[in-house]
Formats: structure tokens, C-alpha cells, sequence
């Protein structure tokens, strides 16, 4: 695959440095799962390590395009080239490397690599960078950020001074994305005497209409088109795994917006789910759905496809896939199918999402109409998932 990206082609041509390891880098953009083009890639990186300090920011840049495993292997070359490079008592290139960290278009994981080689060269003035990434579209950037805001939150509560530690913790929660650091700020909140109303806070979707189970033996539900994908009939009735099944409202109070589809839809294995609601926006332009689900899914936004994951009880967490779309002002559809895989061990037993609407930068976008949260309940405790009709 040859490294040829509009964003970056000025950067290329800019100085004879980038003529070099244009094969390396495409041998390592390659490499795929299962281990695919691994000894070549390897050889690969072994030169891109002995790679002088001005080839750093083309490695960096290489990252963008990168596969989750082809970045590993070329933040190992980084790696190797800074600390050959200090060792030695060399100079890196701390403009190129600062100006690709300030470029929030470029990959989330190679900014932070970039931030984290400033760390070692010029660590003042990287921390200063830092205070800045609070409300960076990198998580990987932002987590750290909003350590700092707790810590200064911390200081004035310690030192008694109440409404300024209000301040602070609210100001750390606008920004915080990771949920250990949501869990703590919110609760330093409430002891603080103010409510918290997360799932509005992020603008979780918790009013939804759902309809199942559909068939999903051997995976095969996931490309099998349901009524539910051709036709929205809030009194429709269809033949369902287990019988007629037909549209039904929920809500959910979970404090991160989960909607368990176990409880409406059944205890059932080896089946498909959808869930349907209306988004009133009030504005008009580019935002992004945030889903969170660890089952096999698709979405479809005012009914077009988005995108769809194959994949069963990988692990899930708060905005683990963004998706852009682009608003109309007032309603909007949202469609999602949520497929639940065969294996009947109790860490396989969830069947959920949480889904939110927000910005670039991950601040909730609310529906004109949103109701009020849900009263959170008390998780149920599940019977024994079946495979059976």
C-alpha cells in the first residue's frame, strides 16, 4: 500500500528526508491479523529503527494510516530511533514533532507518542501542552488533562474552599471521557451536595422502542435483513425466534445510558434484537453517534447505513466507536441491531448498548425534546441464558 494521503503530501514533499523508507514503512503497513506479512514487517522495522532523528515525524505520519498492529511496530521504531538518538546526546526534531501533537487531525496514538517523546526532550513546555488537551478529541490526550483538573479540584476541597472545588470537579467532568475518572468526579460531586444526571450530562439516548428476538443461530442473523430493516410500523407484528414479536417502549436510568435488551426481549441466546428511536435535534450539521456495545451490531441514522461490527463479547466501553453523521434540524432516525452470538457462559450473558449524541469533541448534543432520566434501578439477576426456542 503506498503512503500517498492528501493531508500529508505537502509534508512529503517538503525536504529529501521523506524519500527514505518508503519500503519499509509499506511493508509495515501490511501487516495484518493472524500474524500476515509479520517477518517481513519485522525486517521492516529493524531498518526503521536505525533511521536517523529527522525521519521522526515520517514515522509518526506513517501511524495515521496504520492498523492497530502495524502501529505497534512503528511506535517500536520510534522508539528505537529517540532512544538511540539521546543516548547518543543527538537532537530530535522538537518543532515537527510539536506540530504533529498540536494536529488533532492526525491518529489519536501518534499524537500521544508525539507528546510523550515532547515529555522527555522538553518537559516543561510539554506540560504546559498538556493543560491545554482537556477538551482535546483525543482520549488518549485528554485523560491526562483531566488528572490535573482533578488534583486542583482536590486541593480547594482539601483547603475547604467548597464552591471553587465545585467549579473545578464540574469543569473536569465537562471534559472527562474515561468512566473511572467520571465515577470519581461524580462522586466528589454529590459529596459535595450537587446532583449529577449523567446520562443527560453526556446526552446518553435512554427512551428507545425495541423489537425481538429474531434468529441469529450460527451468526447468520447478522446479514439476514428483518422487517425492522425495511419498515418502521410501530403496531407491525412478524414472526420472531420465539414467536410474534412486536414493537415495545423502554427506557433505561443506567447511569451510562446501558439499555439491557435481555429484560424485554428475553433470556434467549443465538438471537437479533433492533432498537429504534427519534433524535429532535436542534441544530443542523456534522455530529457523531457514540456507541458502546460488546455484541455484534449495526446502525442505521435516518436510514442509511452507518456501519456494522461482526464481533461478540469483546468488551465495551463509553464511546468506543464514533461514528459521524450529519444532523437535520428536528427528527432524526435512529435504527440499531444488536445480535447476541451462541455461547452460553455467564460473561457472555449481555445483551446491551449505550448509545449518545455529541460534538467532535465528545459534548452532548440534546434532543429538544429529551425527557427527564429514568429512575435508575437495580440491576436483576439473570437466569441462565438458553440457546433454545
Amino acid at each position: 500500500m503506498k503512503l500517498r494521503l492528501p493531508l500529508f503530501a505537502a509534508f512529503f514533499l517538503a525536504g529529501s528526508i521523506f524519500g527514505a523508507q518508503d519500503a519499509e514503512i509499506d511493508l509495515v503497513l501490511k501487516i495484518g491479523p493472524e500474524g500476515a506479512h509479520n517477518a517481513e514487517a519485522t525486517q521492516a522495522v529493524a531498518m526503521l529503527a536505525k533511521a536517523p532523528a529527522e525521519q521522526l515525524p515520517r514515522l509518526l505520519f506513517a501511524m495515521n494510516p496504520a492498523n492497530e498492529i502495524a502501529a505497534n511496530y512503528l511506535r517500536s521504531a520510534v522508539d528505537a530511533v529517540v532512544d538511540r538518538t539521546l543516548a547518543a546526546k543527538g537532537k530530535l526534531p522538537v518543532s515537527e514533532i510539536r506540530a504533529f501533537l498540536l494536529n488533532t487531525g492526525n491518529n489519536p496514538r501518534a499524537r500521544r507518542l508525539a507528546y510523550e517523546i515532547l515529555v522527555r526532550v522538553v518537559p516543561a513546555e510539554a506540560a504546559q501542552l498538556m493543560a491545554g488537551f482537556a477538551n482535546d478529541p483525543s482520549v488518549e490526550l485528554r485523560y491526562d488533562a483531566v488528572d490535573l483538573l482533578i488534583q486542583a479540584a482536590a486541593k480547594q476541597k482539601e483547603a475547604k474552599e467548597n464552591d471553587a472545588a465545585l467549579k473545578a470537579y464540574q469543569t473536569a467532568l465537562n471534559a472527562a471521557r474515561d468512566q473511572k475518572q467520571i465515577e470519581k468526579i461524580a462522586g466528589e460531586l454529590r459529596a459535595l451536595g450537587t446532583a449529577v444526571d449523567l446520562p443527560r450530562h453526556f446526552g446518553f439516548l435512554t427512551h428507545w422502542r425495541v423489537i425481538g428476538p429474531f434468529d441469529n443461530t450460527a451468526l447468520a442473523g447478522f446479514d439476514v435483513v428483518y422487517p425492522p430493516e425495511k419498515e418502521f410500523v410501530p403496531a407491525a407484528e412478524y414472526d420472531g425466534k420465539a414467536g410474534k414479536v412486536r414493537w415495545m417502549e423502554v427506557a433505561t436510568g443506567e447511569e451510562y445510558g446501558k439499555l439491557d435488551l435481555n429484560p424485554p426481549l428475553g433470556e434467549l441466546k443465538g438471537v437479533t434484537g433492533y432498537a429504534s428511536t427519534v433524535f429532535n435535534s436542534p441544530i443542523e450539521g456534522p455530529a457523531e453517534l457514540r456507541l458502546g456495545c460488546k455484541n455484534g451490531w449495526k446502525i442505521w441514522f435516518n436510514g442509511d447505513f452507518v456501519f456494522g461490527r461482526d464481533e461478540y463479547h469483546r468488551g465495551a466501553r463509553i464511546d468506543q466507536y464514533r461514528l459521524p453523521v450529519t444532523l437535520k434540524m428536528g427528527a432524526n432516525t435512529i435504527l440499531l441491531k444488536v445480535c447476541q452470538n451462541e455461547d452460553v457462559q455467564d460473561w457472555t450473558r449481555e445483551w446491551e448498548f449505550q448509545l449518545r449524541v455529541c460534538d467532535a469533541t465528545g459534548t452532548a448534543i440534546l434532543a429538544t425534546d429529551r425527557p427527564p432520566t429514568p429512575p435508575a434501578e437495580p440491576k436483576a439477576k439473570s437466569k441462565a441464558p438458553s440457546a433454545k426456542k
